[in-house]
């Protein structure tokens, strides 16, 4: 590493992957003395990249965060993962994130080598995320907020739209974000409800943050609260399907948001609703063990549809 050029970009680099780094530490990576790298230090602070030395025992440089965003500075490791990440983002139902994202797509390729442009064309073309597609578009600034004021604990003021079109407005703790089967969630007390709610994301009209501050629950699963209050909403089909299988094996392929699981002799009951009989059809062929629909009929008629389109699609032979 003898070109100076080559040096003060590669502690660029180590300053962007440690919170704090020592000068003796700098100088032993770089192979100079500390005096060099007081020098290094003073050519980025030329180029306006700010950065910060602290004196004493557990001092050291650190880049000054959110004065000014600096180059980045990434491996072809970190750049393929960035490069799935941003994949994965297109389904996550943010109506402002969708030109970001393509924007960040096409500034990370304009700089790779040939190879590695070629290896992130292909994840990008033959890779499949599986995550629900977004049913609806939110606001990348809501999610924002909510996050902000869920980790600092932070009350929220709110205007709801509910289901049936109804606006109220209200205070809310929001404990924390859930996205889930195609729409993002948050969960937390509710002052006008005295209890705790989710809402979702699209619904909210306006939302301030408020000075107020509040506690979370120190055992609240956020995630496990949304998937039981989704399995206890009244829907219009009560199902009953008798699982031929273990509970822990039911339990591997069904959440606690697809309903109740109940051990009976040797099978397993879900219990259940749904307002989509073909749907719930599918869902239920999908799994890799015997089942039977004890309620209600039409589901029975559906699976049975669904079976036979399976095998008709097969063709003789397959």
């Amino acid at each position: 590493m003898s070109n100076p050029t080559t040096r003060v970009l590669t502690v660029l680099e180590l300053l962007q992957s440690h919170a704090r780094i020592s000068g003796s530490e700098l100088a032993r990576r770089l192979d100079v003395d500390v005096r060099t790298v007081r020098r290094y230090i003073a050519a980025l602070e030329e180029l306006g990249i700010p950065v910060t030395a602290e004196q004493g025992r557990y001092g050291g440089y650190y880049l000054v965060a959110g004065f000014k965003l600096p180059p980045m500075m990434f491996t072809n490791e970190e750049t393929l993962a960035i490069s799935l990440g941003l994949l994965a983002a297109h389904n996550l139902g943010l109506a402002e994130a969708n030109t970001a994202i393509a924007s960040a797509e096409a500034k990370l390729e304009r700089v790779m080598p040939d190879k590695l442009k070629r290896r992130v064309r292909a994840l990008s073309e033959m890779a499949v995320i599986e995550l629900p597609q977004a049913q609806s578009l939110g606001s990348i600034e809501v999610l924002a907020d909510l996050g902000a004021a869920a980790r600092e604990q932070r009350r929220v003021r709110m205007c709801y739209e509910s289901s049936e079109g109804t606006v109220s407005e209200r205070e809310f703790d929001p404990y924390g974000l859930v996205f889930r089967r195609g729409h993002w969630y948050v969960g937390g007390h509710c002052h006008l409800r005295q209890g705790l709610r989710t809402f979702r994301l699209d619904r909210i009209e306006e939302l301030a943050v408020l000075e107020q501050r509040f506690e979370r629950p120190g055992d609240f699963d956020v995630a496990a609260y949304l998937n039981s209050s989704m399995a206890s909403i009244p829907r219009e089909n009560p199902v009953v399907v008798r699982l031929q299988t273990t509970l822990e094996e039911a339990m591997s392929h069904l959440n606690s948001a697809v309903g109740m699981l109940v051990p009976e002799g040797e099978a397993v009951l879900l219990h259940t609703s749904t307002d989509c009989i073909e749907w719930c059809a599918r869902q239920l062929c999908s799994l890799p063990f015997p089942f039977s629909v004890d309620s209600p009929p039409a589901l029975q008629e559906a699976v049975r549809d669904h079976a036979l389109g399976i095998i008709a699609s097969a063709g003789p032979g397959d």
